[in-house]
C-alpha cells in the first residue's frame, strides 16, 4: 500500500454567512503525521493508536483487509487521480495567492433554497462521520475557534453568522472557514453559497434577491470555476432560478454539473429528465440520495446503493449518473482537468503580478542609515527633478503618456489662443475715422496745416495698449497655473516616497515659481510702456467699409483722420506681432532659468537650510514602511507560488 495515499488533509469550509452554510475549501494540512509501520517487509499505514491505561506505551494496530478505515467516497475516488496537481494548486491556495489576484479553480456549489446543496457537501466531505474524530477550526474575521466536538459545528457557525450579519436571517459577503482536519481527505475547494431567496424575511433588505444574485454571480463568472447546480427532483430544472444563472455565465454548459437531489421522493420521469438534458447541462447529470434523520454516513450510502439498485424506476438509470461516489469521482475529475488547463495561465499571471510588485518595491526608496546617504539621496532626488524639467519644459520630450504633460505643446497652444485675443482688438469700427477726428480736434493747434499730430498718434497708440494690456497678464496667469499642477505632479513622482520632504520642496518650488513669476510681470509692463515711444510702419488698407457718416465731414479733417488710421493700423500690427514674439522669448527664458538654476538653489536652500530635511530622510515614513513590507511578503508569496507551479508543470509537461 503507498504510504502517501494516507496522509492528513484539511478540509476548510468558506461560507458566506448566511442561513446556509455557504463555502467548502478543502486543503492539506501543515503536517503529514501518516504513522506508517513496517510488517513482513511491507509498509501499512496505522489505522489505530490507544495508550493504555496505565499509563503504559501506544499500542500500534496495522491495518488489515477487515480494519480499512471507512474514508467518504470523495477519498477513494482522490487516490486514484492525480494528485500533484491538486496538491500544487491547494498549497497556493494556503498562502493565500487569490488575495494576489491569482484566480484558482474552484467548485462553487448553487441551487434554489432547500434544494438540499448542504447534503450533498456533507455527504461528500464525510464531516459527520464519528470515526475518526476529526480537529475542528472555524475561523472568520480574523478570529480563530477551536470546536472540540463535531455535534457543536452548527452552534458554531450559527454564533458567528449572527455575528457577522445579525441574527435576524441577515446574509454578508463576509467568508467563515470551517477547517476539518482528518485522515485521507483530499484538497478541494467548494463554495456553497445562500439558496437564492425571493421575498425578504425578517430584517433582510427588500432586495434580498439582487444581493445573493449578486453574489452569485461574483462566483460563478471566472471561468475557472465549476458550477455545481444543485436541483431537487421534484421541480421542472427549466424554471429553475439556478440554471438561468449558471446559464448566463456558461451558454454552453461546458463547466456546468447538475446533482439532482431527493431522487428518492420524485423518481416518476426523473430518467427522461436527466436524458434529455433540456436545460443544456454540460457535464451531465448525477443523481443521489443525501443522508437524513440520524443515519450514519456509511448507513447513507447503503441506503443509496439499495434506492437505486431496487427502485422499479430509479434501477433503469446508468451506474454512471447514480451516487454520491460517482459524484465525488466526477468531481476530482473535472476539477484535475481544470486544473491543468488553467496552470499555464495561473503561471502568466502569476510571473506578471510578481514583475509588478518588484517593479514597485525598485521605486521605493532605499533605507537610508546616516546622513551621508540621506545627502546622497537628496541630491539625486534634485538631481532627477532638474533632469525631468528640463526634458519636459525646456527640450520637450514626451516623457509622460498624459497629454497634459506635453508641456511644449500645452504652451504653444496657450500662446496661439493669446494671439487670437490680441488681434480681436484689431477690428475696424463701424464708426469709420470718428474717434479719429475726435482725437485730432483734441490735439489741434497753431501749427502749419497739414500737418500729422504726433501728440494725437501717441494717444491712440496708448489707448489701445491699454486696451489689451490686461491680455498678457492673463496669459501669464494662465501659464504659471499649468506649471504649477505640471510641477505638482513631478514633484509627487519623484518625491512621493519621501513625504517628509515634499512639504519643502514643494515651498521651494512655488517660492521660485512666484518670484519668477513677478520679475516677468515687472518686464511686461517695461514692455508695454516701450512700444509706445518707438514706432515706424509701412502704409496697408483696409478693405471695404462704409463711409456715409463722412460725406459732411470736411475734406481736410477726413483725410488728417485717415492718415492717422491708416499709420495706426499698420504700426498696431507691428505692435501685436512684436509683444507675442518678446513674450514668447521672455517665458522661455524665465522657464529655462527658472529650471536650470534657480529651482535647484532654492530647493536645497529650503530643506538643508531651513528644513532639517536630512535628519527627517532617516525616519522612514510610516507608509513606505507598511508599503515595502506588503511589496516584500507579495514577493515571496508570488515566488513560493511560482515554484510550486513551475515543478507541477515539469513534471507534467
Amino acid at each position: 500500500m503507498d504510504m502517501d495515499e494516507h496522509r492528513n488533509w484539511v478540509f476548510a469550509f468558506e461560507t458566506e454567512a448566511a442561513l446556509e452554510l455557504p463555502v467548502l475549501e478543502l486543503e492539506p494540512s501543515d503536517s503529514v503525521p501518516a504513522a506508517m509501520a513496517e510488517k513482513s517487509n511491507t509498509m501499512v499505514p496505522v489505522y489505530n493508536s490507544t495508550k493504555t491505561t496505565n499509563g503504559g506505551e501506544v499500542i500500534l494496530l496495522p491495518f488489515t483487509e477487515d480494519h480499512k478505515p471507512q474514508f467518504p467516497p470523495i477519498v477513494s475516488s482522490y487516490n486514484d487521480k492525480i494528485r500533484p496537481i491538486l496538491d500544487a494548486v491547494d498549497k497556493l491556495r494556503r498562502l493565500k495567492v487569490t488575495q494576489e489576484g491569482i484566480p484558482l479553480p474552484a467548485i462553487v456549489v448553487v441551487g434554489d433554497q432547500s434544494s438540499g446543496k448542504s447534503s450533498v457537501l456533507e455527504s461528500l466531505a464525510g464531516i459527520s462521520l464519528p470515526h475518526p474524530v476529526p480537529e475542528l477550526l472555524l475561523e472568520y474575521q480574523k478570529k480563530s475557534v477551536t470546536i472540540m466536538e463535531e455535534s457543536q459545528i452548527s452552534d458554531a457557525i450559527d454564533k458567528a453568522t449572527v455575528e457577522i450579519a445579525g441574527d435576524n436571517k441577515g446574509i454578508s459577503n463576509v467568508p467563515l472557514t470551517l477547517v476539518v482536519k482528518k485522515n485521507g481527505v483530499p484538497n478541494l475547494t467548494m463554495i456553497d453559497l445562500p439558496g437564492i431567496a425571493r421575498v425578504a424575511v425578517g430584517d433582510q433588505p427588500e432586495n434580498i434577491y439582487e444581493q445573493i444574485s449578486d453574489m452569485i454571480m461574483e462566483h460563478i463568472k471566472p471561468e475557472e470555476s465549476i458550477i455545481l447546480n444543485v436541483l431537487a427532483a421534484n421541480v421542472d430544472f427549466a424554471t429553475c432560478e439556478s440554471i438561468c444563472m449558471s446559464r448566463r455565465v456558461d451558454s454552453t454548459g461546458q463547466r456546468t454539473l447538475a446533482v439532482v437531489t431527493k431522487s428518492d421522493q420524485s423518481p416518476e420521469g426523473l430518467l427522461e429528465k436527466v436524458t434529455s438534458n433540456d436545460v443544456n447541462i454540460g457535464l451531465g447529470y448525477i443523481c443521489v440520495r443525501n443522508r437524513i434523520k440520524d443515519e450514519t454516513y456509511e448507513e447513507a450510502r447503503m441506503q443509496e446503493a439499495t434506492l437505486f439498485q431496487t427502485h422499479p424506476l430509479l434501477s433503469k438509470m446508468d451506474k454512471s449518473i447514480i451516487g454520491i461516489p460517482v459524484l465525488a469521482r466526477r468531481l476530482m475529475e473535472i476539477q484535475s482537468m481544470i486544473i491543468s488547463k488553467c496552470l499555464p495561465d495561473i503561471v502568466k499571471k502569476i510571473n506578471e503580478r510578481l514583475n509588478a510588485s518588484v517593479l514597485e518595491l525598485n521605486k521605493l526608496p532605499r533605507i537610508l542609515t546616516s546622513i551621508p546617504d540621506a545627502m546622497a539621496a537628496f541630491m539625486q532626488i534634485v538631481g532627477s527633478l532638474k533632469e525631468t524639467f528640463q526634458k519636459i519644459l525646456i527640450r520637450g520630450e514626451l516623457e509622460y503618456d498624459d497629454k497634459e504633460m506635453h508641456c511644449n505643446a500645452r504652451l504653444a497652444e496657450m500662446l496661439d489662443e493669446f494671439t487670437k485675443e490680441l488681434h480681436k482688438s484689431d477690428k475696424i469700427s463701424e464708426n469709420f475715422l470718428v474717434e479719429e477726428m475726435l482725437v485730432l480736434e483734441e490735439a489741434n493747434g497753431i501749427r502749419l496745416p497739414f500737418f500729422l499730430s504726433n501728440s494725437a498718434f501717441q494717444y491712440l497708440l496708448k489707448k489701445k495698449v491699454n486696451d489689451v494690456s490686461d491680455l498678457p497678464i492673463s496669459f501669464l496667469n494662465k501659464v504659471w497655473g499649468y506649471l504649477e499642477i505640471v510641477c505638482a505632479r513631478v514633484l509627487m513622482d519623484h518625491c512621493g516616497n519621501h513625504p517628509q520632504l515634499l512639504p519643502s520642496i514643494k515651498k521651494a518650488s512655488l517660492n521660485v515659481m512666484l518670484r519668477m513669476k513677478e520679475k516677468l510681470v515687472e518686464r511686461i509692463d517695461d514692455f508695454l510702456r516701450a512700444i509706445t515711444n518707438r514706432y515706424s510702419f509701412s502704409m496697408e488698407g483696409c478693405g471695404s467699409i462704409g463711409i456715409t457718416h463722412l460725406v459732411n465731414v470736411p475734406a481736410t479733417k477726413r483725410d488728417q483722420a485717415f492718415d492717422l488710421k491708416m499709420r495706426m493700423m499698420a504700426y498696431w500690427k507691428i505692435v501685436l506681432g512684436r509683444m507675442v514674439d518678446w513674450i514668447a522669448l521672455e517665458l522661455r527664458f524665465v522657464i529655462q532659468k527658472m529650471v536650470n538654476s534657480e529651482l535647484e538653489k532654492e530647493i536645497v536652500n529650503e530643506v538643508m537650510v531651513r528644513g532639517g530635511g536630512m535628519e527627517k530622510m532617516l525616519d522612514e515614513p510610516t507608509s513606505v514602511a507598511s508599503e515595502r513590507e506588503r511589496l516584500q511578503k507579495s514577493i515571496g508569496l508570488l515566488q513560493e507560488s511560482k515554484q510550486i507551479i513551475q515543478q507541477v508543470m515539469d513534471v507534467r509537461y
